[in-house]
């Protein structure tokens, strides 16, 4: 496995990115922003053709039955982007939610006049494939399925599999927002049916934010046309003149492209999927082995953990206080995210970026001499949070 770069002495010591995107990037991703590119010019547009097939090629068997379209902005864009184009307007989407990504594709297709049944789990209960099935047997009207890979609201790895299994019996298409972990987790071609998946240049291939990607087959990209409701969203328009021209319809983020193709040879030096999750995965059981020792609880069970970010019950110490608590380990190199949940104070941790097991451990020291100084003598949940667990552990 390939070790992280580490900071370099040149720059200013940042701040380690414990956050599921953006995160930490290697001091090469961020040198390769250090040049300007013509975006009409034919080196940029070798560098946009050369990372459109990389990021096919990471579909693995099968994958030339699907086409890259990047699109500009947030993934947030690229999943409306998605959503718009693939859905027609005339079709009817199940979005399977349990957390705020969910909720935000609902939302997204309430804007776009979108029929679509929301099945929300909560904060934390995964959509399974038999209550998918039963909805869609009840339900002929719905054409398309929305499933998100790993809910970072939570850190919940989803079913995807059985989900896929359910949407392909009953005749539906799959569209998947895996923007916290394609590139670490593996998703290929041939594993399982789906229409399109949407990811992020800066998550798990540990580029920089910018832009989004959509992975869709060929023959959807095609029946597409005149599905979407904006100029500039429409994957359809993007991906005809991407075929025709090599360009970008729209001015496109020139240096986060030239970062993100310098992510993915790391990607690739790293070992690819296999690799890059892998190192993950040792980081969160690193880390979540270390806060346990502190008294810490994690909202999921070790079955539904993610390598990608994780939730951890605030204690109920009345002497803890996550803003004090955030401003301590920020003081230490490391920026944490606050929680989403409802069913209790929470806090998480991110496991992706360009970090390693030595930094995760470090993490945890830190998270130690915060609670030291704040007077906590337990990082232990309140019972009742505790509790709310257990009915996780039970569906």
């Amino acid at each position: 496995m390939q070790t992280p770069v580490p900071h370099s002495s040149s720059l200013p010591q940042d701040p380690y990115l414990l956050t599921p995107g953006p995160l930490t990037t290697s001091v090469t991703v961020k040198e390769a922003m250090l040049r300007d590119w013509g975006s009409w010019d034919g080196d940029f547009r070798a560098m946009t053709r050369e990372m459109r097939q990389r990021l096919i090629a990471m579909l693995g068997e099968g994958g030339d039955a699907y086409d890259c379209v990047p699109m500009q902005g947030s993934g947030t864009f690229a999943v409306e982007a998605m959503l718009s184009t693939f859905i027609p307007r005339d079709g009817k989407a199940l979005v399977l939610a349990n957390g705020a990504y969910g909720k935000r594709a609902a939302e997204t297709l309430r804007y776009i006049d979108r029929a679509c049944v929301l099945l929300d789990k909560g904060d934390y209960l995964p959509p399974r494939g038999a209550e998918v099935a039963d909805i869609l047997a009840a339900d002929p009207e719905i054409t398309h399925v929305v499933a998100i890979h790993c809910e970072t609201s939570s850190g919940i790895l989803n079913p995807l599999a059985e989900i896929a299994e359910a949407t392909a019996q009953a005749g539906r298409k799959l569209l998947i927002d895996s923007m916290s972990a394609f590139g670490a987790l593996q998703l290929q071609a041939a594993d399982f049916p789906f229409e399109a998946v949407v990811s992020s240049a800066n998550k798990c291939i540990e580029g920089v934010p910018g832009f989004g990607f959509v992975l869709a087959r060929k023959e959807a990209l095609e029946a597409s046309k005149g599905n979407c409701h904006s100029l500039s969203l429409d994957l359809h328009a993007q991906w005809v003149n991407m075929e025709r021209s090599g360009q970008w319809r729209f001015t496109p983020p020139t240096h986060v492209v030239a970062a993100f193709l310098q992510a993915l040879r790391e990607h690739e030096d790293e070992g690819g999927v296999a690799a890059r999750g892998a190192r993950y995965t040792h980081n969160r059981d690193v880390m979540v082995a270390g806060m346990r020792e502190l008294g810490f609880e994690t909202l999921l069970s070790d079955d539904w953990l993610s390598p990608i970010i994780v939730t951890f019950f605030c204690p109920a110490d009345p002497k803890f206080s996550f803003d004090d608590f955030y401003n301590l380990m920020k003081s230490k190199g490391f920026i944490i995210y606050p929680g989403k949940l409802t069913i209790a104070d929470s806090f998480r941790v991110g496991c992706i970026g360009r970090m390693d097991e030595t930094v995760m451990r470090q993490v945890v020291t830190a998270a130690g001499e915060s609670l030291a100084v704040m007077g906590v003598g337990t990082a232990a949940p309140p019972q009742s949070a505790l509790d709310e667990r257990k009915n996780q552990q039970a569906a």
